[in-house]
């Protein structure tokens, strides 16, 4: 990763219109495009950061690729976790180096090569991947970045549920990352894995599974209250004085859910700021306890379940309601009295003479430039009805 270009270095070529190209060096070869080609032996034992020049006289930057560069570049089986949201789990799940890792859905390895860089040749990062093919796909990503088999990686193809207690000795992982469709359904393994304190994160790509699996964690009861983000990430375009926002960004990728392990035979203490009182029932336990199957794989009372109480709503007690009550038709009553409309400040509907449109009062228009059916009346109060 430093030093000159050597045979096998993998270099990100950048033409001056931004565009990139990665190519692996190889003596004797060349790289061809539709504006030129240039030999790979001008690259070879040049410094990182060196430019070249193709036969048409277009010029190249070159250098080599970070990891965030090879991940959106790289050959994917699976969707990739962004770059954005592999720092968080890294940053948030707090990998440190020598750290034991639990990997749970490798995809293409893009999540697999920010935690080896985080735990080092020290640390251990064990991944679990149902699929063989999702699971060569990855060793082939990670071993072409790193050069060949990382010393701290271990791949395993299977269910997780089925695998890690004969993997894993129970109390001896540090942290464990949860990238596939249904994290509730391993957390009973997971929590026997963790050593107390330990981390466990979980990306999901959806709201409902957001809920589902902080239901399920709360209900498990050996884990701390889930914290749950997203994050995104906003290019700027800087040229001269156009400075301003990209046009595009990448939105929302995913949700990031963490809870910490319990010890053993910990009881987690009561949350202390209820959404609602309906949310949560005798004891502080979630009202997913008793009467139909809920989103957590508890139980939910079906006449209960989807209330205002339930999601979160304030509630106003009839006190409150009966002052608001009062308020509003005191408001209204001296809107009658003074032939005001009740939500203007000074008595007229269209506020101050500089609010509302812009336009002056009616009574300060010129007489022409008033509408026919707001023109002043003139006639004398004895005059006849068709004159008027």
């Amino acid at each position: 990763m430093r030093g000159p270009f050597r045979v096998g270095d993998r270099v990100q070529l950048t033409d001056p219109k931004g565009r990139m190209h990665t190519i692996v060096l190889e003596a004797g070869k060349q790289f061809f495009t539709h504006r030129g080609s240039l030999r790979h032996d001008d690259l070879i034992s040049a410094p990182d950061g060196s430019t070249v020049t193709n036969t048409t006289g277009v010029e190249y930057l070159a250098l080599r690729p970070l990891l965030s560069d090879y991940v959106m570049s790289m050959p994917r089986g699976a969707a990739v976790v962004y770059p954005k949201d592999s720092a968080q789990i890294v940053a948030m799940a707090d990998v440190f180096p020598g750290a034991v890792v639990v990997e749970a859905g490798v995809g293409s390895g893009a999540l697999s090569m920010s935690l080896l860089r985080a735990v080092g040749d020290a640390g251990s990062v064990h991944s679990f991947e149902r699929r063989a093919e999702f699971a060569d796909i990855a060793r082939a990503n990670v071993e072409a970045f790193f050069g060949g088999p990382h010393p701290a990686w271990r791949v395993t193809v299977g269910d997780l549920v089925e695998s890690l207690p004969d993997e894993v000795g129970a109390g001896t992982v540090d942290r464990v990352v949860l990238d596939m469709l249904a994290p509730w359904e391993c957390l009973d393994v997971v929590a026997d894995a963790l050593a107390p304190g330990g981390v466990l994160i979980c990306y999901v790509a959806t709201a409902t599974q957001l809920s589902r699996v902080a239901e399920a964690m709360r209900d498990h009861g050996g884990f701390t209250e889930p914290n749950a983000w997203e994050s995104m990430v906003r290019g700027w375009h800087l040229e001269g004085l156009a400075v301003r926002p990209e046009h595009r960004m990448h939105g929302h990728t995913g949700f990031l859910i963490t809870t910490r392990r319990l010890a053993p035979g910990v009881t987690p203490p009561l949350r202390k700021r209820r959404p609602a009182k309906g949310a949560y029932g005798v004891g502080g336990a979630s009202s997913g306890a008793s009467g139909t199957s809920g989103a957590s794989g508890g139980l939910v009372d079906a006449e209960e379940a989807w209330t205002p109480d339930d999601m979160g709503e304030r509630h106003l007690s009839d006190k409150k309601l009966r002052r608001l009550a009062r308020s509003a038709a005191a408001s209204t009553a001296r809107a009658d009295d003074d032939g005001t409309d009740p939500g203007s400040a000074d008595g007229r509907a269209g506020g101050s003479d500089a609010g509302g449109s812009g336009r002056p009062p009616a009574d300060r228009l010129p007489e022409d430039s008033m509408p026919a059916d707001t023109a002043p009346d003139t006639a004398p109060d004895d005059a006849p009805q068709e004159a008027l």
